[in-house]
Protein backbone atom coordinates (compact mmCIF):
# COMPACT_ATOMS: atom_id res chain seq x y z
CA UNK A 1 0.00 0.00 0.00
CA UNK A 2 2.73 2.05 1.10
CA UNK A 3 4.27 1.95 -2.59
CA UNK A 4 0.93 2.62 -4.23
CA UNK A 5 1.40 5.82 -2.53
CA UNK A 6 4.30 6.54 -3.70
CA UNK A 7 3.96 5.56 -7.24
CA UNK A 8 0.54 7.83 -6.88
CA UNK A 9 2.73 10.56 -5.83
CA UNK A 10 5.07 10.56 -8.34
CA UNK A 11 2.74 10.27 -11.38
CA UNK A 12 0.69 13.65 -9.56
CA UNK A 13 3.71 15.36 -9.41
CA UNK A 14 4.97 14.34 -13.23
CA UNK A 15 1.47 15.54 -13.81
CA UNK A 16 1.83 18.98 -12.33
CA UNK A 17 5.53 19.53 -13.81
CA UNK A 18 3.74 18.83 -17.35
CA UNK A 19 0.73 21.24 -16.48
CA UNK A 20 3.42 24.32 -15.26
CA UNK A 21 5.46 23.81 -18.53
CA UNK A 22 2.83 23.66 -21.03
CA UNK A 23 1.50 26.91 -19.13
CA UNK A 24 4.63 28.84 -19.21
CA UNK A 25 5.06 27.93 -22.54
CA UNK A 26 1.64 29.25 -23.65
CA UNK A 27 2.23 32.52 -21.53
CA UNK A 28 5.01 33.13 -24.18
CA UNK A 29 3.32 32.62 -27.16
CA UNK A 30 0.48 34.80 -25.81
CA UNK A 31 2.92 37.64 -25.06
CA UNK A 32 4.68 37.28 -28.54
CA UNK A 33 1.25 37.28 -30.43
CA UNK A 34 -0.37 39.96 -28.15
CA UNK A 35 2.77 41.87 -29.32
CA UNK A 36 2.87 41.24 -33.05
CA UNK A 37 -1.01 40.83 -33.44
CA UNK A 38 -2.96 42.21 -30.94
CA UNK A 39 -4.69 39.05 -30.01
CA UNK A 40 -3.91 35.52 -27.69
CA UNK A 41 -2.12 33.13 -29.48
CA UNK A 42 -5.16 30.78 -29.65
CA UNK A 43 -6.68 33.31 -32.40
CA UNK A 44 -4.00 32.34 -34.53
CA UNK A 45 -3.57 30.34 -37.15
CA UNK A 46 -1.40 27.32 -36.51
CA UNK A 47 1.21 27.99 -39.05
CA UNK A 48 1.60 31.94 -37.92
CA UNK A 49 1.56 30.29 -34.16
CA UNK A 50 4.70 28.44 -35.11
CA UNK A 51 6.76 31.31 -36.23
CA UNK A 52 5.69 33.82 -33.32
CA UNK A 53 9.88 33.65 -31.52
CA UNK A 54 10.91 33.15 -34.53
CA UNK A 55 13.12 36.11 -34.96
CA UNK A 56 12.82 36.05 -38.92
CA UNK A 57 9.25 37.55 -38.68
CA UNK A 58 8.97 39.78 -35.81
CA UNK A 59 8.74 43.39 -37.85
CA UNK A 60 5.14 42.75 -38.26
CA UNK A 61 2.75 45.80 -39.75
CA UNK A 62 -1.00 45.16 -38.87
CA UNK A 63 -3.54 46.83 -41.39
CA UNK A 64 -4.55 50.10 -39.52
CA UNK A 65 -0.71 51.09 -39.79
CA UNK A 66 -0.36 49.93 -43.05
CA UNK A 67 -3.30 52.05 -44.14
CA UNK A 68 -2.06 54.79 -42.08
CA UNK A 69 1.58 54.89 -43.58
CA UNK A 70 0.00 54.62 -46.93
CA UNK A 71 -2.71 57.86 -46.17
CA UNK A 72 0.45 59.54 -44.81
CA UNK A 73 1.78 59.08 -48.19
CA UNK A 74 5.54 57.38 -46.56
CA UNK A 75 7.86 55.69 -48.68
CA UNK A 76 8.56 52.22 -47.26
CA UNK A 77 9.39 48.73 -48.46
CA UNK A 78 6.68 45.89 -47.25
CA UNK A 79 7.11 41.97 -47.43
CA UNK A 80 3.68 40.35 -48.28
CA UNK A 81 4.44 36.51 -46.62
CA UNK A 82 1.80 33.99 -45.74
CA UNK A 83 2.85 32.05 -42.48
CA UNK A 84 1.93 28.44 -44.18
CA UNK A 85 3.46 29.70 -47.64
CA UNK A 86 6.55 27.03 -48.27
CA UNK A 87 8.10 29.58 -50.67
CA UNK A 88 8.13 32.47 -47.93
CA UNK A 89 9.34 30.10 -45.40
CA UNK A 90 12.38 29.15 -47.97
CA UNK A 91 12.70 32.67 -48.86
CA UNK A 92 12.23 35.05 -45.47
CA UNK A 93 15.52 33.58 -43.80
CA UNK A 94 17.49 34.85 -46.82
CA UNK A 95 15.36 38.20 -47.37
CA UNK A 96 15.71 39.41 -43.36
CA UNK A 97 19.53 38.72 -43.07
CA UNK A 98 20.07 40.87 -46.56
CA UNK A 99 17.90 43.67 -45.41
CA UNK A 100 19.97 43.99 -42.25
CA UNK A 101 23.05 43.85 -44.10
CA UNK A 102 21.72 46.92 -46.36
CA UNK A 103 20.15 48.68 -43.70
CA UNK A 104 17.05 48.72 -44.84
CA UNK A 105 13.87 48.53 -42.78
CA UNK A 106 11.11 46.12 -44.20
CA UNK A 107 7.36 45.79 -42.44
CA UNK A 108 6.15 42.32 -43.47
CA UNK A 109 2.89 41.75 -43.55
CA UNK A 110 0.73 37.85 -43.12
CA UNK A 111 -2.06 37.14 -45.28
CA UNK A 112 -2.98 33.75 -43.59
CA UNK A 113 -3.80 36.44 -40.63
CA UNK A 114 -4.74 39.17 -42.95
CA UNK A 115 -6.46 37.81 -45.42
CA UNK A 116 -8.50 41.17 -46.67
CA UNK A 117 -4.98 42.12 -47.88
CA UNK A 118 -4.72 39.83 -51.05
CA UNK A 119 -7.46 42.34 -52.42
CA UNK A 120 -7.07 45.52 -50.40
CA UNK A 121 -3.05 45.45 -51.84
CA UNK A 122 -3.53 43.87 -55.12
CA UNK A 123 -1.45 40.59 -54.07
CA UNK A 124 -1.36 37.24 -55.72
CA UNK A 125 1.28 35.40 -55.10
CA UNK A 126 3.54 35.12 -51.82
CA UNK A 127 5.46 35.86 -51.39
CA UNK A 128 5.87 39.65 -53.00
CA UNK A 129 8.39 43.02 -51.82
CA UNK A 130 6.57 45.98 -52.70
CA UNK A 131 8.22 49.47 -52.53
CA UNK A 132 5.73 52.18 -51.72
CA UNK A 133 6.78 55.81 -53.00
CA UNK A 134 4.69 58.65 -51.21
CA UNK A 135 1.81 56.09 -50.42
CA UNK A 136 1.96 54.53 -53.92
CA UNK A 137 3.06 51.21 -55.13
CA UNK A 138 5.47 51.78 -57.43
CA UNK A 139 7.87 48.51 -58.13
CA UNK A 140 7.35 45.11 -56.54
CA UNK A 141 9.18 41.54 -57.02
CA UNK A 142 6.70 38.75 -57.00
CA UNK A 143 8.08 35.20 -55.91
CA UNK A 144 11.17 33.96 -53.54
CA UNK A 145 14.60 32.14 -54.04
CA UNK A 146 15.12 29.75 -56.24
CA UNK A 147 14.48 26.21 -54.39
CA UNK A 148 16.03 22.78 -54.69
CA UNK A 149 18.38 23.57 -57.84
CA UNK A 150 15.36 25.29 -59.47
CA UNK A 151 16.36 28.41 -61.91
CA UNK A 152 13.81 30.64 -61.69
CA UNK A 153 12.98 32.80 -58.99
CA UNK A 154 14.50 36.20 -57.29
CA UNK A 155 18.06 35.39 -56.44
CA UNK A 156 19.66 37.34 -53.38
CA UNK A 157 21.18 39.18 -56.02
CA UNK A 158 17.91 40.50 -57.35
CA UNK A 159 17.02 41.52 -54.04
CA UNK A 160 19.62 43.17 -53.22
CA UNK A 161 19.50 45.35 -56.29
CA UNK A 162 15.88 46.18 -55.93
CA UNK A 163 16.40 47.06 -51.80
CA UNK A 164 19.57 49.38 -53.41
CA UNK A 165 17.47 50.80 -56.07
CA UNK A 166 15.05 52.52 -53.81
CA UNK A 167 16.43 52.40 -50.34
CA UNK A 168 18.57 56.05 -51.30
CA UNK A 169 15.34 57.73 -52.61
Amino acid sequence: MKKLGIYLGIIIILFAGIFVLTKQSNKGNDEAANKLYGVPASKLQPATRDILEDPNYQNLIKPAELDKRIADKESFFLYFYGADCPHCKVTTPVLVPLQKELGVDVKQFNLLEFKEGWQKYNIEYTPTLVYYKDGVQVDKMVGGVPENGATEGNTPEKFKEFFNKYKTK
